[in-house]
C-alpha cells in the first residue's frame, strides 16, 4: 500500500510540473479501483480506536468465543436496580448465543457502556459483537465484586443483603434501643445532630481562621499552610535514653522467649490440633515459633539448632501452630504488658495506630496482579499491624500489596483478642476513606488519619451558605443529606452487622470500595464520611495538640516496624514460603516474637528507673514517657539458637543489670 500511495505522489507531482490533468495522471498511475482500496486499508489501520491499548482484544475474540457460552450459561445472574441494564446485555449475549446469531439487536442495552468502550462497540454499522461482549464481560466482574450482581449458590459472589443481619434481627435491635453503635435507638435525630454540630463548627473556625487565631495554620486563597510539629522527643531527655539502655542486661533471644512465658505462660495456649493439651516440649515449640519470628524456617533452624531434627520441627508446628493459637498467645503477652505498672508512662492502652509494613516476596508480582502503586511491580507482602500507645503490637495481618490499607483498619479494632479498650485510632493517608470515616465513628471509635497534602482534603458543608468565606478555598461542596437520611437504616444495619460478627468488616470494606459502585448504600455512607470527615479536619486545623497525638501515635508504630524489621533479618528479610498459610505464620510469629520483646523491655526499664532513683540519680517522672521498649541492641538475634534446659531466673528474681554509665 504505501508503494501504491508512492506512485501516485509521483504522479500527481509529474502532472503538476507537465500542466497535465491530476485525475487522468491517477487513472494512469493506478486506477480508481486500486485507490479506494488502499484508502479504506488506510482508514482501517488509523481509526482512533487503535489508539487504545482495548482496542488489542480484538485479536482475542476467538478464544473469548471458546469459553463464554458455557460460562454464561451455567451462572443463575441477579442484579442490583444500578446493574438491571447490564443484566440484560447478558441476556442478549446469551440468545446470540443459543440460537447461533452474530448480530447484536439494534435495541440491545447501552447504558453500562462506559466512555473508554464506547468508540470501539459503536460503529457505522452498528454494534460490534466482539467488543459489545468484552465491555459487558468487563462489567459483569466489576459488578461482581462490588456487589451490584450475585451469583446463585456463590460463597463469594453473594447478594450484598445476605452478608447483612437480617431485616427482623435488625428491626428488633432498633424499637428495643439496643443497637451496638453509638445511636442505640437508630433515631435520625442523631444525624440531625451531627448536622447541626457540622455546622456550628465551620462558624467557629471560619471565624478563628478570619482572625488569624488558628494556631499553626494560615488558610489564603491558594489553600492552607501548618506549620510543622517540632520533635516529639526533646534534646534534654536523651540522655536518660542512653543511659537507660546502656543498663539492659545482654541477653540471647531464646532465653528472653523462655523468660517471657515463664512470667506469662503464653506457650499454654499452643494446643494440640485434636487432644486439646498444650505442647509438653516447651523448647521445641518456642524452637518453630522462633523459626517463624525471624524468618529462619524450619530447615534452617534444625541445622542451627542442636537436638532438633526438621521432622521434629515440622510434626510439631502442624500439631500446635495455627492461627488461633498465635493469637490467644499474643492477647497473653499483650495483657500482661498492658497492666504493667511502668506501660501507664506511655498511655492508658486507649489509642492506637496502625501501619502497614512491606517485605518483599520471592514470586512475580506483575503476573499475579499484586502491584501496588507505592512499590511497583516488585513482588512483596504487607504485614498490617496494629501497636497501642503502649507499644504492645495487639493485632496483625498478612494482605497483598495491592490492597489499601484503609480495608483492615477495623478488623484490627474489633477482633483483636486483647484486653485493650481502644478509642481512638489514628491511621497515614493510605489507611482512611469516606466509607471508613463513617463506619469508625458510627462504632464508636475516634478516627484521626494524618492526611498527607490535607491542602488538598476538601470540607463539606450542610448547605450551601455564604457565611464561610475564610474557609471557601477549602470547600468542596455540600452534603447530599437526603440521601443519608433516605439511607439511614441501611448504614446502621451494615454497620451493626460488622459490630456483632455477621460480617467481617475488611470483606464489606472491600465490596463498598469496589468499582464501580453507584447503589445508594455506597452513596450514603460516603456522604456520612464526608460530614465526619469535615468535623475532624476541622479539629486538625484547630487543636495542635491533636496533630502532635496523632505524631507521636504513628511514630510509635514506625519504631516497632524497625524493631520487626531488625528481627526478621535472615532470608536478606524476604517472605519467600510459597503458600499462603506459611506466610501468615510468618507474619504472627513476627508479631508475637516483637511483642515478647516489648514486654522484657518494659519489665527490665521499669527495674533500670527504680535502680536509678535508688542511686541518688532520681529521674524526672515527665521523661519517663520518652523511654521506649523496642530497642534490641542488647539481644542477640543471631548465631546458633541454643536452650538452656530450665530457666535457671527463679520466680521473682531479674537478671542483673550492667552498671549505669557515669556522667
Amino acid at each position: 500500500m504505501m508503494r501504491l500511495h508512492s506512485k501516485l505522489g509521483d504522479a500527481l507531482f509529474e502532472a503538476k510540473e507537465n500542466g497535465e490533468d491530476p485525475f487522468a495522471a491517477i487513472e494512469t498511475a493506478i486506477g480508481w479501483e486500486s485507490l479506494a482500496t488502499s484508502i479504506a486499508h488506510a482508514k482501517e489501520l488509523t481509526r482512533p480506536g487503535l489508539e487504545d491499548h482495548l482496542a488489542l482484544v480484538s485479536t482475542h475474540f476467538t478464544t473469548l468465543r471458546r469459553y463464554t457460552p458455557a460460562f454464561l450459561a451455567v451462572l443463575d445472574l441477579h442484579a442490583a436496580p444500578a446493574a438491571h441494564d447490564l443484566l440484560a446485555a447478558i441476556n442478549v449475549i446469551r440468545t446470540l448465543n443459543s440460537t447461533g446469531a452474530r448480530k447484536i439487536p439494534d435495541d440491545a442495552p447501552t447504558s453500562f457502556i462506559r466512555p473508554r468502550w464506547k468508540p470501539l462497540v459503536f460503529t457505522y454499522t452498528g454494534l460490534d459483537r466482539g467488543f459489545y461482549e468484552f465491555c459487558a464481560l468487563a462489567e459483569l466482574k466489576n459488578a461482581l465484586r462490588s456487589g451490584d450482581m450475585w451469583v446463585t449458590g456463590s460463597r463469594q459472589f453473594r447478594d450484598f443483603d445476605d452478608y447483612l443481619l437480617t431485616g427482623a434481627a435488625y428491626t428488633g435491635m432498633k424499637t428495643t434501643g439496643k443497637l451496638p453503635l453509638v445511636t442505640a435507638d437508630g433515631n435520625t435525630r442523631y444525624l440531625q445532630d451531627r448536622l447541626a454540630l457540622l455546622q456550628e463548627r465551620l462558624k467557629e473556625v471560619n471565624k478563628l481562621a478570619s482572625r488569624d487565631e488558628l494556631p499553626g495554620v494560615l488558610i489564603t486563597g491558594k489553600g492552607v499552610r501548618i506549620t510543622p510539629l517540632e520533635t516529639i522527643v526533646p534534646a534534654h531527655a536523651q540522655p536518660l535514653i542512653d543511659q537507660a539502655s546502656a543498663m539492659f542486661p545482654r541477653i540471647r533471644i531464646t532465653d528472653l522467649l523462655m523468660e517471657v512465658d515463664s512470667w506469662t505462660g503464653f506457650t499454654r495456649h499452643f494446643t494440640n490440633l485434636k487432644s486439646g493439651q498444650p505442647s509438653k516440649d516447651k523448647q521445641l515449640l518456642l524452637t518453630a515459633i522462633l523459626a517463624d519470628g525471624i524468618n529462619l524456617g524450619l530447615t534452617k533452624m534444625a541445622e542451627s539448632c542442636t537436638g532438633v531434627t526438621y521432622a521434629q520441627l515440622d510434626r510439631h508446628q502442624a500439631s500446635y501452630i495455627r492461627d488461633e493459637t498465635y493469637s490467644a498467645a499474643l492477647s497473653e503477652l499483650v495483657n500482661t504488658q498492658h497492666v504493667h505498672p511502668f506501660a501507664t508512662h506511655w498511655g492508658d492502652g486507649t489509642t492506637s495506630s496502625s501501619d502497614g509494613q512491606r517485605f518483599r516476596a520471592g514470586s512475580k508480582a506483575e503476573s499475579t496482579g499484586h502491584v501496588n502503586p507505592k512499590y511497583g511491580a516488585e513482588p512483596g507482602r504487607l504485614i498490617y499491624t496494629h501497636v497501642s500507645d503502649q507499644y504492645s503490637p495487639f493485632h496483625s495481618k498478612l494482605i497483598n500489596v495491592g490492597d489499601r490499607d484503609a480495608t483492615y483498619v477495623l478488623d484490627g479494632l474489633l477482633y483483636h483478642e486483647s484486653d485493650l479498650a481502644i478509642q481512638e485510632h489514628y491511621t497515614d493517608t493510605a489507611g482512611y476513606t469516606d466509607h471508613l470515616f463513617a463506619l469508625m465513628h458510627l462504632l464508636g471509635y475516634r478516627f484521626a488519619p494524618r492526611i498527607r497534602n490535607i491542602g488538598d482534603t476538601r470540607l463539606y458543608t450542610p448547605t450551601n451558605d455564604p457565611g464561610h468565606a475564610t474557609l471557601t478555598p477549602l470547600i468542596g461542596g455540600t452534603l447530599n443529606t437526603k440521601t443519608i437520611t433516605a439511607h439511614w437504616d441501611e448504614i446502621l444495619r451494615l454497620a451493626a452487622s460488622i459490630k456483632t460478627g455477621t460480617v467481617t468488616a475488611s470483606l464489606m470494606m472491600r465490596k463498598l470500595g469496589a468499582y464501580p459502585r453507584q447503589n445508594g448504600l455506597a452513596t450514603a455512607l460516603r456522604e456520612l464520611g464526608r460530614l465526619e470527615r469535615t468535623l475532624f479536619l476541622l479539629d486538625w486545623l484547630q487543636d495542635p495538640n491533636l496533630r502532635r497525638k496523632v505524631t507521636a501515635g504513628l511514630n510509635k508504630g514506625e519504631a516497632r516496624n524497625t524493631l520487626a524489621r531488625a528481627v526478621f533479618f535472615n532470608r536478606l528479610g524476604e517472605i519467600r514460603d510459597r503458600s499462603f498459610e506459611q506466610q501468615r505464620y510468618r507474619a504472627s510469629g513476627l508479631n508475637l516474637l516483637t511483642a515478647a520483646i516489648v514486654l522484657w523491655n518494659t519489665v527490665y526499664l521499669d527495674r533500670t528507673i527504680t535502680t536509678l532513683n535508688k542511686d541518688e540519680n532520681t529521674t524526672d517522672p515527665e521523661l519517663l514517657r520518652y523511654l521506649s521498649p523496642l530497642g534490641w541492641e542488647h539481644i542477640n538475634l543471631t548465631g546458633d539458637y541454643t536452650w538452656p534446659r530450665a530457666n535457671h531466673i527463679k520466680p521473682g528474681k531479674y537478671r542483673p543489670l550492667r552498671r549505669p554509665a557515669k556522667p
